[in-house]
């Protein structure tokens, strides 16, 4: 059985124990390292643990940290992002504060006292003050770039389909593998399969990285954001499709089976379709349920029934799909060994 700690245990630890975090704020995944690292560059986490060993009370330390808190508490919350550009004033005042603090570090710098630690605070503050700058200057740079997304794609699609609110990006910052990297920019939900080509070459035009999603429930991380200058374009609104119908295929001489569906079809929709008609649809992932047809493509999903029909790129007998030029490509199977490549 677990015994719960007792108070006095906790009282008793050594107060001059590290601790494994020292940025406040931090409940994600992110260890102080890497937090510094993303913010500050690696060489500022050897100046950090290089000052640690001759540190006295901390406090220069604590409020290096506070600012780095603050900074990362707001990159990755969306919702504060939101507020903070909605609120010019309210950002001003929390540039301020990170600018108060780290003049409070400077104030206490003692360079007749130690002058190559001080140096090495020096060089610290130097690389906080930059990523103060860089803050405050992300969000100008935010603003204009919705505004010219708004602009470019608005269009191309619905202004409805370009989502930018927190939940959105909060919604497709990850799939299955809860691998949380960068929120998205932008969240694109096209109407139609026609506006595909016209948004990836707007995405491009706007220097955005494009990361196509379905149901997102894979386990590859295919569907997740590597920059924060990324635009998630979500396919689940794409499901037409067809019953089974009787296609003839290039190089076979009898007709065949088939199904035509767009790429954000459920896919235990597809393999409802097949059993109506008297077949059986081969992909059969376990999240049939939730999973589209154009993820099951791009991963080439399987399952157990894969042993015997094979696997998503078995059972093409044709696609459609937009180049990273923007256009349409059509691309149809020929000679198909109707079985396993």
């Amino acid at each position: 059985m677990n015994a719960p700690t007792t108070l006095q245990h906790l009282m008793q630890a050594d107060a001059d124990a590290p601790r494994l975090r020292e940025i406040p704020y931090n409940y994600t995944s992110f260890s102080d390292r890497e937090i510094v690292v993303r913010l500050l560059g690696e060489p500022a986490w050897g100046l950090l643990n290089q000052l640690r060993e001759e540190r006295g009370t901390g406090r220069s330390a604590r409020m290096l940290y506070e600012v780095l808190g603050d900074i990362w508490v707001v990159e990755r919350n969306p919702y504060l992002q939101d507020d903070l550009l909605d609120n010019p004033g309210r950002r001003k005042l929390l540039v301020e504060a990170l600018q108060h603090r780290l003049g409070e570090v400077q104030k206490r710098r003692t360079p007749e006292a130690d002058a190559s630690r001080d140096a090495l605070v020096g060089q610290l503050l130097d690389l906080a003050t930059q990523a103060v700058t860089q803050f405050s200057e992300r969000f100008v740079r935010m603003a204009k770039l919705r505004s010219q997304v708004q602009k470019t794609l608005g269009r191309l699609t619905a202004k409805d389909n370009i989502k930018f609110d927190g939940l959105s990006r909060v919604s497709h910052v990850t799939d299955a593998t809860d691998w949380r990297v960068e929120y998205p920019f932008v969240v694109l939900t096209p109407d139609s399969e026609t506006e595909m080509a016209g948004l990836v070459k707007g995405c491009i035009d706007l220097g955005l990285t494009i990361v196509p999603r379905g149901g997102g429930t894979g386990y590859t991380g295919g569907a997740i954001p590597l920059t924060w200058k990324s635009a998630v374009i979500n396919t689940e609104k794409l499901e037409a499709m067809t019953e089974v119908e009787m296609i003839d295929l290039p190089g076979i001489a009898h007709p065949i089976p088939t199904i035509y569906t767009e790429a954000g079809v459920v896919t235990q929709r597809v393999a409802d379709a097949a059993e109506r008609g008297g077949f059986v649809f081969a992909v059969d992932p376990t999240s049939a349920e939730a999973s589209c047809i154009g993820g099951n493509i791009a991963m080439n999903a399987g399952g157990k029934k894969a042993v015997l029909w094979g696997t998503a790129l078995d059972n093409l007998a044709s696609w459609r799909m937009v180049t990273p030029d923007a256009e349409w490509l059509d691309v149809v199977r020929m000679d198909h060994n109707m079985g396993k490549i």
